[in-house]
């Protein structure tokens, strides 16, 4: 029996990291600097240790789920026979379909603005509008559902794993960042922090005071 959910979603997952790799090679060409694939920050250089195993690790996994009958890399059989499952596991594929749409539109907002990493030197274009109108890390939130979703079609306890430490990386660049726009762009960015979420639309107030 082909495991079609899990054919969308390695194909989707490959496609957002190929879109990550053209936009590297975008900036690299239209603004002729580097896009962060080699971080300066000490501290996100230190995530990058985790954040290169996992990556491939999370390219890796959804396929290996197709080709492999191993328990440690293939769906379990609930997850295959059980007719609830198999429903949230399509739902699951359609989302993370979505979930890669909405980031394109991301990506070609932000322009050559986009990169992997802090740029100390660079302060950058202060985005607001979009799908930053409401949440300040929409890329991000987009890629954790991502995560979500790859966890749901391929509940195996490696994908759990790497699903663990992508939303708990996710959660510690976000905020490093803030910081970082916020030094940049002081009273600017401190305003829009005060109307917009980290991940999910703002419904109540103080989030500004905690980025400091």
């Amino acid at each position: 029996m082909r495991d079609f959910p899990g054919v969308i979603l390695t194909a989707t997952i490959w496609a957002y990291w190929i879109g990550i790799g053209t936009m590297i090679v975008r900036v690299r060409r239209k603004a002729r600097r580097s896009a962060g694939l080699i971080p300066h920050q000490p501290l996100e250089r230190l995530m990058w240790i985790v954040w290169v195993p996992l990556v491939g690790a999370w390219n890796v996994l959804p396929y290996l789920s197709l080709v492999r009958h191993h328990p440690l890399l293939r769906a379990p059989a609930f997850a295959l026979e059980d007719p609830a499952y198999s429903s949230l596991r399509w739902i699951a594929a359609f989302t993370a379909v979505a979930c890669l749409t909405l980031t394109a539109w991301c990506w070609a907002r932000m322009g050559t603005s986009w990169s992997m990493a802090i740029r100390e030197r660079d302060s950058g274009e202060l985005i607001t509008d979009g799908l930053f109108a409401r949440v300040r890390h929409p890329i991000y939130a987009l890629s954790m559902m991502l995560m979500l979703c790859s966890v749901v079609i391929v509940p195996t306890p490696l994908m759990m794993l790497v699903g663990v430490a992508h939303l708990a990386l996710n959660q510690l660049k976000a905020r490093n960042e803030e910081r970082h726009l916020l030094k940049v762009h002081g009273s600017a960015y401190a305003h829009y922090a005060q109307r917009t979420g980290r991940f999910l639309p703002r419904l109540s107030t103080g989030e500004a005071e905690r980025i400091r």
